[in-house]
């Protein structure tokens, strides 16, 4: 079967009644026959049926060998990083995601150090690994400055260099839809499903997939112990959300080129740099060829203005682009980085990772190009 006939139909109607729709198993606990004896679940935090569907759905999205879904992406994020010990290095892409950023300060403080690098500089980012590196963390696409790192080449040179790492990539900005990572070489894949997976910015959401038995067994304890799981109401918003994931990335895809050539076309004007996989000039874009399917619903642009001031002024100017945090929903949004998602970010090191004062971010949604076009036009107007 073709990929979107395959999403839909692993979506199975339930045994019991024929419901098409997955029910919500909104229930903490389960009758047992006898201590231990089950049917497969004795407590939600453990085992939840509807969050079985939703992991059992991802699994197969990412071509993995099993899944688990989390409260949020950082909780998915919280769980992998649980895997290390004081002493262990992780090597992570210079311009990570804000939230994650900050999460690796925290464990900083027991012992587990991270370097950051460019990592579409693969002999710097191989030379940043030591026999201590336990984790080498990508973005790919990168939040916000769209950095498209070659997943297998590092996967196959970091696991030469150390027999020992694991190969994280935080798949959200792309979804499953656009790269499979672990078919890339990786071996575990997180997302925040509060973006493309659910796709409607109404849940909170993340998931991880592994592609090893061992390492499943590991998170899932890891899980089961510290409780960040998914609610059943929540997984089945995700399912429900998810089953729409290739149209609407198909379509978000479409109107990010069209808002990225716009874009390229005012260089000169009010733009200064344009970011888009998409676009010819974009340094990684031969590497996007060859991993993705589509460029993604992401364009980011800096300003002639540098400043954060100029910044402010064109993301409260639009009436259709929605200033808030997040992405991947149906709404486009529009987002000021060094203010918002990155706010955490040392200045310094948001600096070096091309996070400029003036960069935008955009998530497209799934409106009419042109209407979206006028929108950004008539706000730069108020620089």
């Amino acid at each position: 079967m073709k990929e979107e006939t395959k999403l839909i139909q692993n979506i199975l109607s339930d045994p019991l009644t024929g419901a098409i729709s997955t029910p919500i198993y909104q229930t903490s606990t389960y009758v047992q026959e006898a201590p231990g004896v089950h049917k497969g679940f004795d407590y939600t935090r453990t085992n939840n049926p509807t969050r079985k569907i939703l992991e059992d759905l991802i699994t197969n999205l990412e071509y993995g060998y099993a899944s688990l879904a989390f409260s949020s992406g950082l909780a998915s994020v919280d769980a992998v990083l649980k895997l290390l010990k004081c002493g262990d290095e992780i090597v992570a892409v210079d311009d990570i995601y804000g939230g994650t950023f900050r999460l690796l300060n925290l464990y900083k403080k027991l012992g587990i150090n991270t370097k950051f690098v460019d990592t579409t500089d693969i002999e710097k980012t191989l030379s940043f690994i030591s026999d201590n590196t336990k984790l080498v963390w990508l973005e790919s696409p990168t939040n916000p400055t769209l950095k498209i790192s070659d997943i297998e080449f590092i996967s196959k040179k970091s696991k030469k260099k150390n027999p020992t790492i694991l190969v994280v990539v935080d798949n959200t900005f792309a979804s499953p839809a656009i790269q499979n990572p672990l078919k890339l070489g990786s071996d575990i894949v997180v997302h925040s499903a509060t973006k493309y997976l659910s796709g409607h910015s109404d849940v909170l959401a993340g998931s991880i997939t592994v592609k090893k038995p061992d390492l499943y067994e590991k998170l899932k304890y890891i899980q089961n112990a510290t409780g960040g799981v998914l609610s059943p109401i929540d997984c089945w918003l995700t399912i429900r959300g998810i089953q729409t994931l290739y149209l609407r990335i198909k379509k978000q895809s479409q109107n990010a080129f069209q808002i990225a050539s716009f874009l390229k076309n005012k260089k000169n004007d009010e733009i200064d740099k344009v970011y888009y996989p998409g676009l010819s000039h974009h340094k990684n874009h031969f590497i996007a060829v060859k991993q993705q399917r589509y460029f993604g619903g992401i364009v980011s642009f800096s300003l002639k203005k540098n400043t954060v001031e100029s910044a402010k002024q064109v993301v409260t100017s639009t009436k259709l682009f929605k200033l808030a945090e997040s992405l991947g929903g149906t709404k486009s949004l529009i987002c000021h980085p060094a203010t918002m998602t990155h706010k955490s970010t040392p200045l310094e090191i948001r600096m070096n990772a091309g996070i400029q004062d003036s960069m935008i971010r955009l998530s497209l949604g799934i409106e009419n190009a042109e209407d979206l076009k006028e929108d950004l036009d008539q706000a730069f107007k108020s620089l």
